[in-house]
Protein backbone atom coordinates (compact mmCIF):
# COMPACT_ATOMS: atom_id res chain seq x y z
CA UNK A 1 0.00 0.00 0.00
CA UNK A 2 1.42 3.30 -0.97
CA UNK A 3 1.98 6.28 1.39
CA UNK A 4 -1.23 8.25 0.31
CA UNK A 5 -3.45 5.06 0.40
CA UNK A 6 -2.22 4.30 3.69
CA UNK A 7 -3.17 8.08 5.32
CA UNK A 8 -6.10 8.20 3.17
CA UNK A 9 -7.20 4.73 5.23
CA UNK A 10 -6.50 5.94 8.67
CA UNK A 11 -8.33 9.47 7.80
CA UNK A 12 -11.06 7.11 6.68
CA UNK A 13 -10.99 5.15 10.06
CA UNK A 14 -11.04 7.91 12.50
CA UNK A 15 -14.30 9.39 10.62
CA UNK A 16 -16.18 5.80 10.87
CA UNK A 17 -14.91 5.65 14.84
CA UNK A 18 -16.06 8.77 15.49
CA UNK A 19 -19.70 7.74 13.67
CA UNK A 20 -19.49 4.22 15.95
CA UNK A 21 -18.65 6.40 19.37
CA UNK A 22 -21.52 8.62 18.25
CA UNK A 23 -24.20 5.54 17.39
CA UNK A 24 -22.80 3.21 20.83
CA UNK A 25 -24.08 7.14 23.24
CA UNK A 26 -27.37 6.38 20.92
CA UNK A 27 -27.99 3.36 21.74
CA UNK A 28 -27.23 4.07 25.41
CA UNK A 29 -24.15 2.83 26.06
CA UNK A 30 -20.71 4.22 27.46
CA UNK A 31 -18.11 4.46 24.68
CA UNK A 32 -15.47 5.19 27.23
CA UNK A 33 -16.36 2.03 29.54
CA UNK A 34 -13.30 -0.71 29.20
CA UNK A 35 -14.56 -3.06 26.55
CA UNK A 36 -16.03 -0.74 24.33
CA UNK A 37 -12.72 2.28 24.64
CA UNK A 38 -11.45 0.45 21.23
CA UNK A 39 -14.31 -0.68 19.50
CA UNK A 40 -15.13 2.33 17.43
CA UNK A 41 -11.06 1.98 16.09
CA UNK A 42 -12.04 -1.93 15.60
CA UNK A 43 -15.29 -1.08 13.31
CA UNK A 44 -13.29 1.62 11.38
CA UNK A 45 -10.49 -0.79 10.27
CA UNK A 46 -13.38 -3.80 10.20
CA UNK A 47 -15.72 -2.00 7.98
CA UNK A 48 -12.55 -0.98 5.34
CA UNK A 49 -12.18 -4.75 5.40
CA UNK A 50 -15.21 -6.09 4.47
CA UNK A 51 -16.21 -3.06 2.12
CA UNK A 52 -12.70 -3.15 0.01
CA UNK A 53 -14.61 -4.21 -2.79
CA UNK A 54 -14.95 -0.58 -3.79
CA UNK A 55 -11.33 -0.54 -4.52
CA UNK A 56 -10.93 -3.49 -6.79
CA UNK A 57 -11.68 -3.73 -10.47
CA UNK A 58 -12.99 -7.31 -10.70
CA UNK A 59 -12.62 -7.22 -14.44
CA UNK A 60 -9.09 -6.61 -14.19
CA UNK A 61 -8.79 -9.44 -12.34
CA UNK A 62 -9.91 -11.58 -15.03
CA UNK A 63 -7.99 -9.96 -18.00
CA UNK A 64 -4.78 -10.80 -15.26
CA UNK A 65 -5.29 -14.25 -16.36
CA UNK A 66 -6.82 -15.03 -19.67
CA UNK A 67 -5.81 -17.84 -22.00
CA UNK A 68 -6.32 -18.91 -25.55
CA UNK A 69 -8.22 -22.16 -25.24
CA UNK A 70 -10.10 -24.19 -27.84
CA UNK A 71 -12.38 -25.37 -25.26
CA UNK A 72 -16.10 -25.45 -25.09
CA UNK A 73 -17.39 -27.34 -22.79
CA UNK A 74 -19.06 -26.42 -19.33
CA UNK A 75 -16.56 -25.03 -16.78
CA UNK A 76 -18.11 -25.02 -13.13
CA UNK A 77 -16.70 -23.09 -10.02
CA UNK A 78 -18.77 -24.34 -6.98
CA UNK A 79 -19.21 -23.78 -3.17
CA UNK A 80 -17.58 -20.53 -3.56
CA UNK A 81 -18.09 -19.50 -0.33
CA UNK A 82 -18.54 -15.58 0.32
CA UNK A 83 -19.79 -13.03 2.84
CA UNK A 84 -21.34 -9.69 2.36
CA UNK A 85 -23.11 -6.88 4.52
CA UNK A 86 -26.46 -6.23 3.91
CA UNK A 87 -26.90 -2.63 2.06
CA UNK A 88 -30.59 -2.36 3.90
CA UNK A 89 -29.01 -3.07 7.60
CA UNK A 90 -25.46 -3.55 7.30
CA UNK A 91 -26.06 -7.57 8.99
CA UNK A 92 -24.31 -9.79 7.40
CA UNK A 93 -25.50 -12.26 4.87
CA UNK A 94 -23.40 -15.08 3.41
CA UNK A 95 -23.54 -18.54 2.15
CA UNK A 96 -21.96 -20.19 -1.01
CA UNK A 97 -21.50 -19.03 -5.40
CA UNK A 98 -21.77 -21.57 -7.85
CA UNK A 99 -20.07 -20.27 -11.40
CA UNK A 100 -20.36 -22.03 -14.52
CA UNK A 101 -19.32 -20.59 -17.96
CA UNK A 102 -18.83 -22.18 -21.29
CA UNK A 103 -15.97 -20.68 -22.85
CA UNK A 104 -15.53 -19.27 -26.11
CA UNK A 105 -11.96 -19.24 -27.35
CA UNK A 106 -10.44 -17.86 -23.70
CA UNK A 107 -10.54 -19.32 -20.45
CA UNK A 108 -9.92 -17.74 -17.15
CA UNK A 109 -7.48 -19.13 -13.70
CA UNK A 110 -10.12 -20.74 -11.91
CA UNK A 111 -8.83 -18.88 -8.95
CA UNK A 112 -10.13 -15.62 -10.72
CA UNK A 113 -13.48 -16.45 -10.61
CA UNK A 114 -13.17 -16.55 -7.29
CA UNK A 115 -11.55 -13.39 -6.28
CA UNK A 116 -14.48 -11.35 -8.80
CA UNK A 117 -16.91 -13.04 -6.15
CA UNK A 118 -15.33 -11.47 -3.35
CA UNK A 119 -14.55 -8.16 -5.29
CA UNK A 120 -18.63 -7.89 -5.38
CA UNK A 121 -19.14 -8.99 -1.83
CA UNK A 122 -16.91 -7.01 -0.31
CA UNK A 123 -19.23 -4.04 -0.97
CA UNK A 124 -22.69 -3.29 0.50
CA UNK A 125 -25.08 -5.58 -1.26
CA UNK A 126 -28.06 -7.28 -2.09
CA UNK A 127 -28.36 -11.06 -2.94
CA UNK A 128 -29.64 -10.02 -6.18
CA UNK A 129 -27.60 -7.40 -7.46
CA UNK A 130 -24.97 -9.42 -6.64
CA UNK A 131 -25.54 -12.70 -8.68
CA UNK A 132 -26.34 -10.41 -11.37
CA UNK A 133 -22.89 -8.27 -11.21
CA UNK A 134 -20.73 -11.34 -11.12
CA UNK A 135 -22.69 -13.02 -14.20
CA UNK A 136 -21.99 -9.67 -15.83
CA UNK A 137 -18.47 -9.36 -15.29
CA UNK A 138 -17.91 -12.62 -16.34
CA UNK A 139 -19.63 -12.01 -20.03
CA UNK A 140 -18.45 -9.08 -20.30
CA UNK A 141 -14.96 -9.70 -20.00
CA UNK A 142 -14.25 -13.25 -21.25
CA UNK A 143 -17.16 -13.26 -23.87
CA UNK A 144 -18.47 -17.10 -23.21
CA UNK A 145 -21.01 -18.69 -24.81
CA UNK A 146 -23.05 -18.09 -21.67
CA UNK A 147 -22.21 -17.54 -17.92
CA UNK A 148 -24.93 -18.98 -14.63
CA UNK A 149 -24.23 -17.82 -11.38
CA UNK A 150 -26.63 -19.10 -8.43
CA UNK A 151 -26.36 -18.04 -4.61
CA UNK A 152 -27.48 -20.06 -1.69
CA UNK A 153 -27.71 -17.41 0.80
CA UNK A 154 -28.29 -16.86 4.94
CA UNK A 155 -29.14 -13.51 5.60
CA UNK A 156 -28.99 -12.09 9.35
CA UNK A 157 -31.56 -9.44 9.03
CA UNK A 158 -33.76 -12.24 8.66
CA UNK A 159 -32.46 -14.28 11.49
CA UNK A 160 -31.82 -11.50 14.23
CA UNK A 161 -34.42 -9.01 13.21
CA UNK A 162 -37.73 -8.78 11.56
CA UNK A 163 -39.08 -12.26 11.13
CA UNK A 164 -36.46 -14.05 12.76
CA UNK A 165 -36.42 -17.09 10.38
CA UNK A 166 -33.44 -19.13 11.60
CA UNK A 167 -33.47 -21.25 8.66
CA UNK A 168 -34.25 -19.51 5.84
CA UNK A 169 -32.38 -19.53 2.50
CA UNK A 170 -32.44 -17.03 -0.08
CA UNK A 171 -31.50 -18.54 -3.69
CA UNK A 172 -30.68 -16.24 -6.51
CA UNK A 173 -29.73 -17.36 -10.46
CA UNK A 174 -28.87 -15.47 -13.37
CA UNK A 175 -28.15 -16.79 -16.41
CA UNK A 176 -26.98 -15.84 -20.40
CA UNK A 177 -26.16 -17.17 -23.59
CA UNK A 178 -26.05 -21.27 -23.58
CA UNK A 179 -27.80 -21.07 -20.33
CA UNK A 180 -30.97 -19.88 -21.65
CA UNK A 181 -31.24 -23.56 -22.86
CA UNK A 182 -33.14 -25.73 -19.92
CA UNK A 183 -31.05 -28.96 -20.20
CA UNK A 184 -27.63 -26.87 -20.21
CA UNK A 185 -29.30 -25.02 -17.03
CA UNK A 186 -30.31 -28.29 -15.60
CA UNK A 187 -26.62 -29.86 -16.50
CA UNK A 188 -25.40 -26.93 -14.37
CA UNK A 189 -27.78 -27.48 -11.26
CA UNK A 190 -27.38 -31.22 -11.59
CA UNK A 191 -23.53 -30.65 -11.33
CA UNK A 192 -23.11 -27.96 -8.30
CA UNK A 193 -25.74 -30.60 -6.17
CA UNK A 194 -23.51 -33.63 -6.98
Amino acid sequence: MDLQAFHEREEATAAIAEAVKTTLEQIGEDPAREGLVKTPQRVGKALQFLCKGYNEDPEAILRAALFEEDYRQMVVVKDIDFYSLCEHHMLPFFGKVHVAYIPNGRITGLSKIARVVDVYARRLQVQERLTTQIKDCIQNTLNPLGVMVVIEAEHLCMQMRGVQKQHAMTVTSDFTGAFNRQETRDEFLKLIKE
